[in-house]
């Protein structure tokens, strides 16, 4: 766990005013007498300065949007904008936020933790685990140990002892790997995954594009979208036939049916008509389809059915994700690589509402599948071609949850994508983070209880994920008191070769004594991962206010701490990140507007509720991947490609 603040600031509210940075000094601090003898602000003032003046109006902001705010006696000194034009206090950004590298953690081949067969001491209360953190008494008959985020005085009898449950026989310490030694299935060679490639060949795909410009003795050269995907496979099958010659791998098309060609040496299975809208039926048939065999065995086969693809009809792409997932479902860590250039239009998962007054059941069908896939441990990665609009904000769900690549593509990068999508592999599966905290803590925009449960489903190498956390304002006062506050993160998860773990990293960090914190110490990485991750969720839920919100005091945050510990580079790409995602955000919230002053039974043919271009989609999505990587010795967020 990586935290972004060496101490715990107690009195963060999310109501906080977002005053000068100090009109005093700290030395000579003045409050009035209902104010917290406590304070946060992220600063550090050697002498008196002025308030700060609000950062410059971000890109496309729209003020009509406030006309109808009601005047004031003393008009502010810049046009009102977000939540100040409606009277309520801005945002102050919370400092308490803790990293997680979740590729790292699960790769249990690569920790240094210590190992252990035994189950966990878990409290009866909150489901602690004891740690080497945790004060333990032993008397003649029982042995006791009080946890330190419930309270609650746990008790081991002498039996339980004999049983081998006692704490001082567990190898106690701050980073355990508790390992079940049962596996819960039968051994599977980990070479055995399977690739479904699931292609469109709708009449969308003959849309050809210039590759080759003319000149004076030659025309110029014009490739269809087909074509460069059939160029793309070939290239993919013929990389894995020498890389991975055990892989298994089948090949899925769909237009107005969905057609299984599997590994191309038997009859293709059709999916057409009515069965393209009966879920279970669907799923049934990619679940008991034949195996294929490996690409050693079925390379020139496959080949020859991609040549012959031509392209015609509509577009079941929602059919043909649900049989490629069940397909795969068969072997853990497989994955579906679907490549598309239109929107769902037949079947299921189509995303063209029927009314203005009920959503499409494509909201649901896409969450359903995506939820399934990553139970099985199956990544999917979706790529759709420029210039189209497929509503890649609901089919790449599919991605998000599994673990999967997002990306918008043409012809000369598509094969690169297939090629960078088949290169993830599968760490672990079902991974599942719960992070835990004393009683009075609680984290924003998530849970307002101590413990937090957060499901990841499949990781793969370098996914990194992020919580803030904070005070109960009741709470600051006893809190200011504790010297250390403890945490505990449990992660547990299945791998490759499906065992059974639970890593479990026990922390304690310091509370803070002082009224300021010294902006410059603050990590500038972790926050910056954080607040793309968070604003980007955000907005995947409609939730715009909160995330402008959010990027409003991330903005004012990193303006400090550029003036404490200027890092040119970092405050580039984090001002690149809040500026691009403030303009989405405006436009998201310029569209709800026009939204509710049009009749309704023009919404049918609207964007989705978050209004997001795929362009758009494709960037909250990259959001939501942040994550920070070390270079020259520092580390430095960047955005998956």
């Amino acid at each position: 766990m990586e935290f972004a603040c060496s101490h715990v600031v107690c009195n963060w509210r999310p109501e906080s005013l977002a005053e000068g940075l100090s009109q005093t000094l700290p030395c000579t601090l003045s409050r009035t007498h209902s104010e917290h003898p406590y304070d946060n602000r992220i600063a550090v003032v050697p002498n008196p300065v002025p308030s700060l003046a609000p950062p410059p109006v971000p890109p496309r902001r729209l003020t009509q949007k406030y006309t109808n705010t009601q005047p004031i006696s003393m008009p502010p000194p810049v046009p009102p904008r977000g939540l100040e034009a409606k009277g309520q206090t801005r945002l102050k950004a919370n400092v308490n936020v803790v990293s997680l590298k979740v590729g790292n953690l699960v790769d249990i081949s690569k920790a240094s933790s210590i190992q252990s067969n035994q189950k966990p001491v878990r409290c009866g209360k909150c489901r602690a685990v004891m740690s080497a953190v945790n004060n333990s008494q032993t008397y003649p008959n029982v042995t006791t140990w009080c946890c330190e985020f419930c309270g609650k005085e746990n008790i081991l009898s002498q039996s339980e002892a004999k049983m081998g449950r006692s704490p001082l026989w567990s190898s106690l310490g701050r980073d355990v790997l508790y390992v079940d030694e049962e596996i819960d299935a039968d051994y599977m060679n980990l070479e055995d995954m399977l690739v479904v490639f699931c292609v469109d060949i709708s009449g969308s795909m003959s849309v050809t594009s210039e590759v080759s410009p003319g000149n004076s003795m030659r025309s110029p050269t014009y490739v269809s979208r087909l074509q460069g995907v059939q160029e793309a496979l070939q290239m993919a099958l013929s990389s894995l036939q020498k890389s991975s010659p055990h892989r298994r791998v089948a090949l899925v098309t769909f237009n107005d049916e969905v057609t299984v060609y599997g590994d191309g040496t038997g009859v293709p299975l059709s999916v057409r008509d009515w069965a393209l809208v009966d879920y279970d039926h669907v799923k049934e048939q990619g679940e008991k389809y034949s195996t294929p065999h490996c690409i050693a065995e079925t390379y020139q086969f496959l080949t020859q059915r991609v040549k012959e693809l031509r392209e015609h009809g509509a577009t079941a792409l929602g059919p043909a994700a649900l049989i490629s997932v069940a397909m795969a479902s068969q072997f853990t860590g497989s994955k579906v690589i679907i490549c598309t250039d239109g929107r769902a239009n037949i079947g299921l998962g189509q995303l063209e509402p029927e009314s203005a007054h009920s959503p499409p059941p494509s909201l649901y069908f896409y969450n359903q599948l995506a939820t399934h896939a990553a139970e099985k441990g199956v990544i999917v990665s979706v790529m759709t071609f420029e210039g189209e609009d497929c509503r890649l904000a609901e089919v790449g769900k599919l991605a998000d949850h599994t673990g999967g690549r997002i990306n918008i593509v043409n012809i000369g990068t598509v094969a690169t994508e297939i090629q960078t999508a088949l290169a993830d592999n599968v760490l672990a599966t079902n991974v599942v983070s719960t992070l835990i905290a004393p009683e009075g803590v609680y984290f924003p925009y998530e849970e307002e209880n101590h413990k937090l449960v957060r499901e990841i489903g499949n990781v793969t190498d370098g996914v990194e994920i992020t919580f803030q956390f904070a005070v109960r304002p009741d709470k600051v006062d006893s809190f200011q008191r504790r010297d250390r506050v403890p945490f505990q993160l449990q992660l547990s998860f299945k791998t490759r070769d499906l065992k059974k773990v639970t890593r479990v990293i026990s922390q304690q960090k310091r509370v803070t004594t002082s009224s300021w914190v010294w902006a410059g110490s603050l990590n500038m990485s972790v926050l910056g991962v954080h607040c793309a991750q968070l604003c980007a969720r955000l907005t995947m839920e409609g939730r715009i206010q909160e995330a402008q919100s959010q990027l409003k005091a991330q903005q004012d945050l990193l303006k400090d701490i550029s003036e404490q510990k200027p890092i040119p580079k970092e405050e580039s790409i984090y001002g690149n990140w809040i500026s691009t995602m403030s303009m989405i955000c405006d436009d998201l919230t310029m569209d709800t507007q026009q939204d509710s002053t049009e009749d309704t039974t023009l919404l049918a043919s609207r964007k989705p509720s978050t209004g997001l271009s795929d362009e758009a989609a494709k960037v909250v999505y990259q959001m939501k991947r942040a994550k920070s990587v070390g270079q020259k010795g520092r580390k430095v967020a960047v955005l998956e490609s």
